[in-house]
């Protein structure tokens, strides 16, 4: 283990989060895919090799730090670009039944190399558009948890990802800084998806200590059927009170 996967497992030794030497062999394989497929692709901007151990799998972590994962079966990631934060969760906590949902087929068609280069299972990697995706009795109202981890305000997001999320289970969004605007603002599409706000937590990243908020949001019943509107709706125009 060199310095970089020492630091790496010290940081979550201190949230209770101990990896084998085949999980940490695992993130060591997505980084390098993650590096030579961003060669051909654009998947990330970070490449140096611990800005991805902690900018994306220790931020990725960072979810179950606040949120019961062990207790968790299935998530959907919407939106996942390379894998986060869903595959950074499902090699600490291989229990996890993961789909995937990527608008873009290069990025998963990366998603399902990466699958079984790391030699896991039960991951589900799906090409749609998350409003199309969602229509659809396989994935509607029907996960535990679903996560984003992206740059879409949190009333698009809210659009986008609360009708894959079954009764009675949440969303969590992962999200920057400055989020009292965004909160504010989402108020009102969290009322028209039967969703509410539970809890939304604060930490720095550690190294470059900047901030995170992990914003966890219970879905109260199934999705209404005018949800999510056609693609393309949820950016152009968020369910915004008038």
């Amino acid at each position: 283990m060199d310095t970089v996967q020492q630091q790496f497992t010290q940081l979550l030794n201190r949230r209770n989060i101990s990896l084998s030497t085949k999980q940490l062999d695992q993130f060591e394989i997505y980084y390098k895919e993650l590096v030579d497929w961003n060669e051909r692709m654009n998947l990330t901007g970070i490449t140096e090799r611990e800005q991805v151990y902690i900018k994306h799998f220790y931020d990725s972590l960072s979810l179950s730090f606040f949120v019961p994962v062990t207790q968790i079966r299935s998530i959907a990631d919407i939106g996942s670009g390379a894998g986060f934060p869903s595959l950074p969760l499902k090699i600490a906590f291989p229990h996890l039944e993961v789909t995937i949902v990527d608008s873009l087929n290069k990025r998963i068609q990366f998603l399902k190399h990466l699958c079984d280069k790391l030699a896991i299972g039960n991951v589900n990697c799906v090409h749609g558009r998350a409003e199309d995706i969602a229509r659809l009795l396989a994935h509607r109202d029907r996960y535990d948890m679903v996560t984003a981890r992206a740059v879409a305000r949190l009333a698009v997001l809210n659009e986008f990802c609360l009708p894959f999320a079954k009764s009675g289970g949440t969303f969590v969004a992962m999200k920057g800084q400055d989020m009292q605007q965004e909160m504010d603002e989402a108020a009102y599409s969290l009322k028209e998806l039967n969703g509410k706000l539970l809890q939304t937590h604060r930490f720095e990243l550690p190294v470059e200590e900047s901030t995170r908020h992990i914003i966890v949001i219970g879905k109260e019943g199934t999705t209404p059927r005018k949800y999510p509107r056609k693609a393309g709706m949820p950016l152009k125009t968020p369910l915004l009170r008038v």
